[in-house]
């Protein structure tokens, strides 16, 4: 397969890694001294199970879309911020438009689909998430990941199977597993998103108030209760949105962050690394919703006001 890694961040590139290793054709699209320590030295990617270090094929953005056309991939996965989705799909849509390659979409938030949906047609969305993994660049062309690594996805908003360019959606969850990439189909990937981000309202803006790792956050004694609190918020959140998220999915999802490796979340590695916050895409997501239903999110929104009075954060 040819495929385009959108946004070469810590889990982009891990995943990008394992493909390449696996024999596929990967270009890498990454900005800044990432970008240019990739093309100068390669990447080099540590994960309890890989050791990879092998130079790569990455530009930027503006050489991808100008150098090549949308039709020669079978498969673009999108890993970058939440917040760019809407911009990058409205500016490369005659782009994506010249291709029929499926868009996998590994992101935080739930609002991603929708907007690649809305450019390229649900039937080349794929929604996806990947669980049980911390990717992070340590220095320009060097990333840590840990963790099971897996990835779940799924035909946006829940169809089982879709014919793909080339195959089906079990074909490339082959191909992932062929690339040792635990990869879980989904019937219903809507839900699955959901349920993600009851882990990602619960720990990622906590996290980058306190400073504190998943561990730390939820084996507190009061960090740990706002945690489970801020999930709740975001299961009424999907209630309201008609996804059917209750009391064992919020106990499963807590269950899960509390014994996962003691990882930095995305949002505590921004905001140390002074980048914008992925706010309106995990708890604006939450947020929303509350305020348009009849209940409300008081955690959510007391936790989210404090780090924009903080950082500074939009």
């Amino acid at each position: 397969m040819k495929v385009a890694i959108w946004g070469a961040g810590g889990i982009g590139c891990y995943y990008g890694a394992r493909l390449q290793q696996a024999g596929h054709d990967v270009l890498f699209i990454a900005r800044g001294a990432h970008l240019k320590a990739m093309q100068q030295k390669g990447l080099k990617v540590e994960h309890e199970t890989l050791e990879f270090d092998q130079p790569v094929d990455a530009l930027s953005q503006e050489q991808w879309l100008q150098e090549h056309h949308c039709s020669e991939f079978d498969l673009i996965i999108l890993a970058i911020k939440a917040g760019a989705t809407s911009e990058l799909m409205n500016a490369s849509k005659a782009w994506l438009e010249e291709g029929s390659c499926q868009i996998l979409s590994l992101q935080n938030g739930v609002e991603n689909e929708a907007l690649i949906a809305q450019t390229v047609g649900a039937e080349r969305t794929l929604g996806g998430l990947a669980v049980r993994i911390g990717g992070h660049i340590l220095e320009p062309g060097h990333v840590q990941a840990r963790g099971v690594a897996q990835v779940v996805f799924g035909q946006w908003p829940n169809q089982q199977e879709q014919e793909l360019c080339g195959g089906s959606v079990e074909a490339l969850r082959s191909t992932l597993k062929d690339a040792a990439i635990e990869a879980i189909l989904s019937t219903d990937i809507r839900r699955e998103l959901w349920r993600k981000l009851l882990i990602n309202n619960g720990v990622n803006p906590l996290s980058a108030l306190t400073g504190l790792d998943t561990r730390q956050l939820t084996a507190h004694p009061v960090h740990g209760q706002v945690v489970y609190k801020m999930m709740e918020e975001a299961a009424q959140a999907a209630n309201s949105e008609g996804v059917d998220l209750g009391q064992q999915d919020i106990d499963e999802m807590f269950k899960l962050i509390s014994e996962f490796d003691a990882i930095k979340t995305s949002m505590l590695v921004d905001r140390e690394k002074g980048r914008p916050l992925e706010l309106d895409g995990i708890t604006g997501a939450v947020l929303r919703r509350c305020h348009q239903g009849s209940g409300d999110a008081l955690m959510t929104g007391f936790i989210t006001e404090l780090l924009k009075s903080e950082y500074d954060c939009d």
